[in-house]
């Protein structure tokens, strides 16, 4: 039996890691709130004291946190991946969307231990974390990829491998780069039509069905006209998180970006108002 280290449980993780236990896997976990670890202890699940723990013999170790400082500490702080007992040749699988700067030196790092570095960013949210239906995001080399497949199976439906490491994380920031311009142009499309006294129940089946009938424009107008923000999909505070890291991915490789500045800013000034916790369709209230 295949064993795995999961670190960090948040929305994401939690489902991931249960699917994992469910495939069959012997999974042991770790979470910096101890509490979040107990759904999957029940379930099966070892607890782990520290990162390093966790990943002590594991033949495949997986994280996914929240940035580029938590990643840090859990791959290499004292009490990090890196100061286990590792296997050599074990599958290090960093599914937290990091900065394109931060995912080289990271792969540098664990290649120098001899792990298999494979970066791993998702899409599907929550839904898709739990019902194992994510779509992965790869930066790996090609057997490295063939080795990991049964695990990444156990948590996907659709496998994008876009290259060698880093590949992965670079598609992962300009897509959230993108999904945070589109709900800004949304929030200004509703906040406009609230103004103009249209009525909002036509409004929502216009823009879900014609030309601006994206699957985030189906999944948040209605939320946005109801000021629905309290179930959290992903928060407003991760996406300018995000859209922040792909600004500088996008200053260091010389591409202007003019509206996703400006998408930025105005997650930040959601974030400024105490909404950074909320679901990231509040960005609209930063409109209103």
């Amino acid at each position: 039996m295949t064993k795995i280290a999961f670190l960090g449980l948040g929305i994401m993780g939690s489902g991931m890691a249960r699917n994992l236990i469910q495939a069959g896997f012997e999974v042991t976990v770790w979470n910096r709130t101890v509490a979040k670890a107990q759904p999957l202890v029940e379930a099966g699940a070892t607890l782990a004291e520290t990162p390093a723990a966790a990943a002590s013999g594991a033949e495949v170790i997986l994280s996914i946190v929240g940035d580029d400082h938590s990643s840090r500490e859990v791959w290499a702080g004292p009490q990090g991946i890196l100061a286990g007992q590792l296997k050599p040749g074990a599958l290090a699988i960093e599914c937290t969307t990091i900065s394109l700067e931060w995912v080289k030196t990271l792969h540098l790092l664990l290649t120098e231990a001899g792990l298999r570095f494979i970066d791993c960013p998702v899409t599907g949210g929550r839904g898709g974390a739990e019902d194992g239906t994510l779509t992965l995001l790869i930066g790996a080399d090609e057997e490295v990829l063939i080795a990991a497949q049964p695990v990444l199976e156990a948590i996907s439906e659709r496998i994008i491998h876009f290259g060698p490491p880093g590949a992965g994380t670079a598609f992962k920031l300009l897509y959230n780069m993108l999904g945070a311009a589109i709900l800004v142009g949304l929030g200004e499309a509703i906040a406009l039509a609230e103004k103009a006294n249209l009525r909002m129940d036509k409004v929502v089946e216009g823009l879900t069905s014609g030309f601006t009938a994206s699957p985030g424009v189906k999944a948040f107008a209605q939320r946005m006209v109801d000021q629905d923000h309290d179930y959290v999909n992903f928060s407003a505070h991760w996406m300018h998180k995000d859209a922040s890291y792909a600004l500088k991915m996008a200053a260091d490789l010389g591409q202007a970006m003019p509206m996703s500045a400006v998408a930025t800013q105005i997650y930040q000034l959601a974030l400024s108002q105490g909404m950074g916790e909320k679901n990231l369709s509040v960005v609209v209230e930063a409109l209103r």
